[in-house]
């Protein structure tokens, strides 16, 4: 019996593996290349803000495309879900998004922290089917904060 149940966890812990169609967008909040990096480096598929868009292209804009590409939007904007023109493109555009909640961090620490969370990620992603908005913390605990029709604010 006790065995069985490390089997099981071990199991789970084997098929709840990332989906390949994800595609993770960086938004220009995170930079590019440092979090771009350690995301691949753990086997994400990453595109990059500054790779598709100019630097200062506006929200709504990235977001619409973001959101017709099925990306999951990764950022650090958290203020994003209280600027109503924003938070409506993103909800209208059904996007994915994951905001980190976290100051004061370097490009590898953002990396690290979204790589921790990267589980935690991929069963939202797999249980919600958006539009959402979600935090991430420093500690890697992932909620949603905001779903189309619902309002969570916190």
């Amino acid at each position: 019996m006790r065995g069985q149940g490390r089997k099981l966890r071990k199991q789970y812990a084997t098929n709840s593996g990332q989906p390949d169609s994800v595609v993770f967008f960086i938004d220009r909040s995170l930079g590019g290349k440092v979090v771009a990096e350690t995301l691949r480096k753990a086997g994400a598929r990453v595109e990059i803000h500054d790779s598709h868009f100019s630097q200062d292209a506006r929200d709504e804009e990235w977001l619409s495309v973001a959101g017709s590409k099925k990306w999951v939007v990764l950022t650090k904007d958290y203020k994003i879900r209280y600027r109503e023109t924003e938070r409506l493109a993103l909800l209208d555009a059904g996007v994915r998004a994951f905001v980190l909640t976290a100051k004061d961090l370097t490009g590898s620490e953002i990396g690290e922290v979204f790589v921790k969370s990267l589980r935690k990620i991929y069963r939202i992603i797999n249980t919600h089917q958006g539009p959402f908005i979600a935090r991430i913390t420093r500690g890697g605990d992932v909620s949603i904060l905001v779903e189309k029709g619902i309002k969570k604010i916190q």
